[in-house]
């Protein structure tokens, strides 16, 4: 009955709880900045970014960040550059050994053909020559010039024939079994990078073509002719190249070498790794009070991608340069009051270029206080994503996720009428875009953007992260301009732009509403896991989730606290003045803790970041380092609700010196599902081995 009523309430809430009028912001406000911005612009800017083969490094990355960088200046932002941090595979930012910068080229995969033809009456691509009555030809394969996604990054320059053998997947030595692949070229289901140290490094193949395909959704494999981006180990030993092909093309190989065809193929690859720079544009709208404009609210996205990539990410840097118009444009005009904190926006390569920025400015990683963060927001009706606004990690309450919730469901309340009526106050839409409702999701914490880099304990910035999951066409050649949706980047730049400029205000006690909102969607979930783990065996299990979303809850409204002038959180700890009784019964819970459970880890000052960043992983190199062969258990754990990386990321967030190891093992169990206490230890034992952690006697 408790679930029902539970249940009832957040529908009825959903259904109305803002009424016509908007939430947080005064109403011309609102109106301001849903009457600026512009889907239409949005889209102009994102086409421009999406015409750059835009890999870390690379001249398509500097050429795009000169035209991020140009429209700044030209609305007016402040303090517009683009630093530059050195990269050369040896430098390191914090956890993230600096990837040099890659550059392609010339990228063309041909295969020689037979046609029999008479020389006087030719037919198809010019012959390379003729042998007793057959031209032997070329028949193109791959082009990087027509198409830069199918040349593999990190590939190494070549100017190579070989014949080509199928080894299906390639990952593993059985794939291998009974084939000559020395000096031969493989094709491959997996990934290059997956395969490159077998194929190349043990069996003396000299290339690899992949069919690898998409990220795991409904839609997989569905599109026989999109060709998934395909990368190499940058760190590998073994040099080689690689070209990505479309499914139905691979099916066409492996057909005529199952039918005992001799298939020779021609690879010429001019391009390769080289010292350089991980480049961020950045550029600020300087806050008006004196006392707070040295704190910053950052709206951050990740313009590195191959191209296309319109939605992942041209839409996200898109739609954070339109915000920065529109706010500049109405601050300008006297529409909007200046913000009492400095607004800030950043443009990196994703997690690199942010490990680089916060670590090589560390005055700058002080000064955020929040990050609006933006990975795919564009996705049209073609790309059936579905929007979200993804709730922080647990190990770092805030109330900032509340905020964008609140407007976000304010959105999807006036969208809705309209598309239902015909009549809203605020339809937000684009001429040049759709008119279905948003139906924004308010989802649980997951991983893999540059949120991960500034919710890790040791920066403990808050993040909003707005983000379109699914997506058919991430990571491939229809990722494309023609799939974004005019509409969806001006609702994601509302919903970003109105956060941002609330929280850069004096009048952050206002979010209380929002937090209690936001709270009944946090209760629905914990309640639907306290059901999962019903049954005497999991007791335990429930009373610590109740304890920790308990926990969560009273953190997430004290939060606001740290938007008091002045105010710091301090050792990345509960900053809640929780009552006697409340004190008491946290004790009694951590006080059954013994032997390994008793510990307490808390974490070094240094290195800043999360232990797997971008093309590296910085616990297994340390813990290579020092003769271990197998990993700790945790980090392949699969739990009710999570998997070994978000267990491992939290657990090291929570390693605070306050709570033991128990204490960790039950946040991280009512985050991710239960987990065995050992496991846990044995994670923590190796981060300080590593040197990441140190035991607090």
């Amino acid at each position: 009955m408790k679930f029902t009523a539970l249940v009832m309430g957040i529908l009825v809430l959903s259904a109305g709880v803002w009424g016509q009028r908007p939430p947080l912001l005064a109403e011309k406000e609102v109106a301001a900045i849903a009457g600026e911005i512009s889907g239409e612009t949005a889209k102009r800017n994102l086409e421009g970014i999406a015409g750059f083969h835009r890999q870390r490094g690379s001249k398509g990355f500097h050429e795009a960040a000169e035209l991020v960088a140009e429209r700044l200046r030209a609305y007016g932002l402040n303090d517009v550059a683009i630093l530059q941090f050195p990269a050369d595979g040896k430098i390191f930012y914090g956890t993230q050994r600096s990837r040099p910068a890659w550059d392609a080229e010339v990228g063309e995969l041909q295969e020689f053909a037979a046609r029999r033809t008479s020389r006087r009456k030719w037919v198809g691509p010019f012959p390379v020559g003729y042998y007793d009555g057959v031209a032997i030809v070329r028949k193109a394969v791959a082009s990087f010039e027509k198409e830069p996604l199918v040349l593999a990054e990190d590939s190494e320059s070549a100017d190579m024939a070989a014949e080509l053998v199928d080894v299906g997947a390639g990952t593993s030595e059985s794939d291998y079994a009974g084939k000559e692949v020395k000096g031969k070229i493989v094709l491959v289901s997996a990934q290059p990078g997956a395969v490159q140290d077998l194929a190349v490094g043990k069996f003396g193949a000299v290339g690899i073509v992949s069919y690898a395909q998409n990220q795991k959704t409904a839609w997989s494999g569905e599109n026989l002719d999109a060709i998934r981006w395909g990368h190499l180990e940058t760190f590998s030993a073994n040099k080689t190249f690689g070209f990505m092909v479309s499914l139905r093309t691979a099916r066409a190989l492996q057909d005529r070498l199952g039918k005992g065809e001799t298939i020779r193929l021609h690879a010429v690859v001019k391009a390769g790794q080289h010292a350089g720079n991980y480049e961020v544009v950045t550029a600020t709208i300087p806050g008006a009070d004196a006392k707070l404009k040295d704190e910053e609210i950052a709206f951050s996205c990740h313009l590195d991608h191959q191209r296309p990539g319109a939605n992942d990410n041209a839409s996200g840097c898109a739609t954070i340069v339109e915000v920065a118009r529109t706010l500049q444009k109405l601050i300008a005009e006297g529409k909007l009051a200046r913000p009492a904190r400095t607004i800030r926006f950043i443009f990196p390569p994703e997690i690199e270029g942010t490990l680089a920025l916060l670590n090589g400015k560390p005055e700058l990683a002080k000064r955020i206080k929040t990050v609006v963060h933006m990975d795919m927001v564009g996705g049209g009706p073609e790309t059936k994503a579905v929007f979200h606004v993804t709730r922080g990690a647990m190990s770092l309450p805030s109330f900032v996720q509340d905020v964008a919730w609140a407007f976000a469901e304010w959105v999807n309340e006036e969208s809705y009428r309209f598309a239902a009526t015909g009549k809203a106050e605020y339809p937000l839409v684009s001429a040049e875009g759709g008119k279905e409702p948003l139906r924004a999701e308010y989802s649980a914490f997951t991983m893999g953007s540059d949120h991960d880099v500034y919710q890790d304990s040791s920066f403990g910035i808050p993040a909003i992260y707005l983000n379109d999951w699914p997506d058919r066409f991430i990571h491939t050649n229809l990722d494309s301009a023609a799939n974004i949706d005019a509409t969806k980047l001006k609702r994601a730049g509302f919903i970003g732009a109105a956060s941002g400029y609330f929280l850069a205000g004096r009048d952050t006690e206002r979010a209380d509403g929002s937090i209690r909102f936001g709270g009944y969607y946090r209760k629905l979930a914990d309640h639907e896991k306290s059901e999962q783990l019903a049954g005497d065996r999991n007791f335990r299990d429930r009373q610590a989730l109740g304890l920790r979303t308990s926990e969560y809850e009273e953190d997430v409204r004290c939060s606001i606290a740290l938007y008091e002038p002045g105010l710091v959180m301090l050792d990345h700890v509960s900053f809640c003045d929780f009552s006697a009784d409340e004190r008491d019964k946290r004790k009694k819970f951590a006080s059954g803790a013994t032997g390994d459970g008793a510990l307490k880890f808390k974490r070094k000052l240094e290195p800043r970041g999360p232990m797997a960043v971008f093309g590296f992983d910085y616990f297994e190199a340390e813990w290579a380092k020092r003769g271990h062969t197998t990993k700790p258990k945790l980090l392949e754990y699969g739990g009710l609700w999570g998997g070994g990386e978000e267990y491992a990321y939290e657990v090291l967030n929570f390693a605070d010196r306050k709570r033991n190891a128990q204490e960790i093992r039950h946040a991280v169990s009512a985050e991710y599902g239960p987990v065995p206490l050992e496991l846990v230890v044995e994670y923590l034992k190796a981060l300080e081995e590593i040197g990441v952690v140190e035991e607090v006697k």
